[in-house]
């Protein structure tokens, strides 16, 4: 590929995207069996007759999962279906041990809705719950491959949008959204890195005003990030065949994130290939208004809404308050300070600064937080500075030691080190006076009028002090003994 995003070959065309993302819901057992649904356990040991297909066994709903969904549809204004219907997908793959996929089809939960994204609302198709597959392992240099039926029947919800988005940038950032939305309302632990979000991009490019192109489908991108690459490839391979006269082949492809390109998988299905029908195991799927009302009333606040009630009512900024509300456990840990200390202001700023630098120093993702620093020790931390009883350098010092395991009590680690701030300013004026004696010379430079120099004692003083001394008081009596110097 020659073509990158930003060049003048992408000007002349318009990208399409829409996206299909599964969400893997958060609950204890399967959707249809009482194995559990549980990450990272031995292989093939989370495994029910269900989920393998024994013959004469049954599938059985799990409410759990039908209540996450109808709260994923009523926090982005879905309509509900009252009736809803499960269907099969048929096709034959190692990994799916009924022949099929207990999924919906024309009669899903959810139907309509939008995603929020930056002030814009990225219209859904629908959002429908179905059943994940098995896991295929293909270890290199083995003849042979292993099969982990853990993952088999474990419930997802595939969020399905319409082809609305503009471009790789526009499809990442509704990953995000989505993801931030399905994290803060506890349904899903939004875990890239094991698979809870995975999403298939369907990509065509045309010029401005003409019919939709021919979409071609990218397979399980488990990142923003890769998305975004992903898209972004897509589009400028389209668009190179489309310049060289030759057409667009409706098509699956997968995604390399080693080489940065993708490879044809397969021609692309379509709804007849799945030869659909509604599972006679299982009776449609019934939700009641008191059902919906339930859910309603268990809602937290959305990500946007706290964003909002950020910026309204702390007044942060809203760059301040978008960090806050980009992580469900960003926002716990600034909320969880504050009920310690008030000032959401420091407050935010050593989360932004400090906390989150942390973080990514350590390797951790921002939803690991907690592991770095409690809500309490933070909270309490930003009050001593306030209160005047360390200075911001010491704070820093005493967040290294949290951080290292070594104290979670901010408190006691200041006692503990000797670091709170001296307010006896006789015992300061003797440390002034020793300062200013070794380094005479430069003292009567300043005397002299070089005043730059102030900012060095004042250094040379919190050095000689162990960093207790309140620079405002050091720079009183540097001043106080200046006066008297000159007179």
């Amino acid at each position: 590929m020659t073509a990158k995003p930003g060049d003048r070959q992408l000007e002349d065309w318009q990208v399409v995207v829409g996206l299909e993302v599964h969400v893997q819901l958060l609950t204890k057992s399967k959707l249809f069996s009482p194995a559990p649904a549980r990450y990272g356990d031995q292989a093939n040991r989370n495994v029910d007759v269900v989920d393998v297909a024994l013959p004469g066994t049954l599938p059985v709903p799990n409410a759990a999962a039908v209540d996450m969904a109808l709260a994923l549809g009523l926090a982005l204004g879905c309509t509900v279906r009252r009736r809803s219907v499960f269907a099969r997908k048929h096709y034959f793959y190692p990994d799916l041990p009924k022949g099929y996929q207990i999924s919906q089809f024309d009669a899903p939960i959810l139907e309509g809705g939008a995603v929020p994204v930056d002030g814009r609302l990225v219209p859904l198709t629908r959002i429908h719950l179905e059943e994940d597959a098995g896991k295929s392992l293909h270890a290199e240099g083995e003849d042979a491959s292993f099969l982990d039926y853990n993952r088999a029947g474990t419930p997802l919800l595939e969020v399905v949008s319409e082809p609305a988005l503009g471009g790789a940038d526009e499809a990442e950032r509704y990953f995000r959204a989505l993801r931030r939305l399905v994290m803060a309302l506890g349904i899903c632990d939004g875990n890239l890195a094991e698979g809870s979000m995975r999403a298939d991009a369907n990509v065509s490019v045309r010029r401005p005003g003409a019919p939709l192109g021919q979409r071609v489908e990218l397979k399980n991108l488990n990142s923003p990030r890769f998305l975004g690459l992903a898209v972004a490839h897509e589009a400028r391979r389209q668009i190179e065949e489309l310049s060289a006269g030759r057409t667009v082949q409706l098509e699956t492809r997968q995604w390399d994130s080693d080489r940065g390109e993708s490879r044809a998988m397969r021609t692309k299905e379509v709804a007849e290939d799945y030869r659909y029908f509604e599972d006679p195991d299982l009776p449609p799927l019934l939700v009641t208004d008191e059902q919906i009302a339930r859910v309603r009333a268990a809602l937290p606040e959305l990500p946007d809404a706290k964003r909002d009630r950020f910026v309204a009512a702390l007044g942060l900024t809203a760059e301040d308050a978008a960090v806050l509300t980009s992580e469900r456990d960003v926002a716990a840990l600034f909320e969880g300070a504050l009920l310690v200390h008030d000032n959401a202001r420091a407050l935010a700023n050593w989360v932004k600064n400090e906390v989150l630098a942390a973080v990514h120093a350590r390797g951790l993702e921002p939803s690991e937080v907690a592991r770095v620093i409690s809500p309490a020790a933070l909270g309490t931390l930003v009050k001593l500075i306030d209160e005047g009883a360390i200075s911001g350098k010491v704070a820093k010092d005493v967040f290294a030691e949290l951080c290292a395991g070594r104290g979670t009590d901010p408190v006691r680690i200041v006692d503990d080190k000797g670091w709170r701030l001296q307010r006896d300013d006789a015992a300061l004026a003797r440390v002034v006076g020793e300062v200013i004696a070794a380094n005479a010379a430069d003292w009567q430079k300043l005397i002299d009028g070089k005043d730059k120099l102030l900012g060095y004692f004042v250094g040379q003083v919190m050095k000689q002090a162990g960093g207790t001394a309140d620079p405002k008081d050091v720079s009183r009596l540097l001043r106080e003994a200046l006066a008297k110097q000159r007179g």
